[in-house]
């Protein structure tokens, strides 16, 4: 039995694998854009995410590579002592399987992806010399979305991240514009 199920995954693989090297990639710069929205940081109150992202064209027909450049930053008061800033900016990776729709005006999407977060902490107290720290962790994103096309050049882009990353888990809820290259 245990030999059967290894030679039905392995026989699945090879397909699989065969399937994806005959789909021809288009890879290359394809858009260009920016998003802005709210990013709500495990712990903490909701604030406010601006980001900048690139479409890399397609694997297979149906996956995207995008990457992303997002930044947040929260500060919190503390009475009659300071108040201390936590920020993040994150480089990340992300693969979109563009799920197949019959309308040319809304095209859905769900994704994973990988990345960088550079963390950052910093006190400012009454009496003491102010204090920063910094980190830098793996992160992973979970989401998904939906572009629709505002004119041949622009497309409207809103989506949900979940992104996992010790200490500082996040969601983020945004929407920019997308603006394509060579259309």
């Amino acid at each position: 039995m245990k030999k059967s199920l290894v030679a039905l995954l392995v026989l699945g693989m090879c397909v699989t694998a065969s399937q994806i090297a005959l789909a021809e990639p288009h890879l290359g710069l394809q858009s260009a854009g920016v998003q802005v929205g709210m990013v709500n940081p495990e712990n903490l109150d909701a604030t406010f995410g601006v980001g900048g992202f690139a479409d890399w064209g397609t694997l297979t027909p149906n996956i995207r590579l995008t990457s992303h450049l997002d930044y947040w930053s929260k500060s919190e008061g503390i009475p009659a002592t300071g108040k201390v800033t936590l920020r993040d900016v994150a480089l990340t990776m992300r693969t979109q399987y563009m799920i197949p729709v019959s309308s040319e005006k809304f095209q859905p999407y769900v994704g994973l992806g990988m990345g960088l977060h550079f963390l950052n902490a910093k006190a400012e107290l009454a009496g003491f010399p102010d204090a920063s720290d910094g980190t830098t962790k793996v992160g992973f994103d979970f989401g998904g979305g939906f572009a629709a096309p505002l004119n041949p050049k622009m497309d409207l882009q809103a989506d949900t991240w979940y992104g996992v990353v010790d200490g500082f888990n996040q969601l983020s809820l945004k929407g920019g514009l997308a603006f394509k290259i060579g259309s």
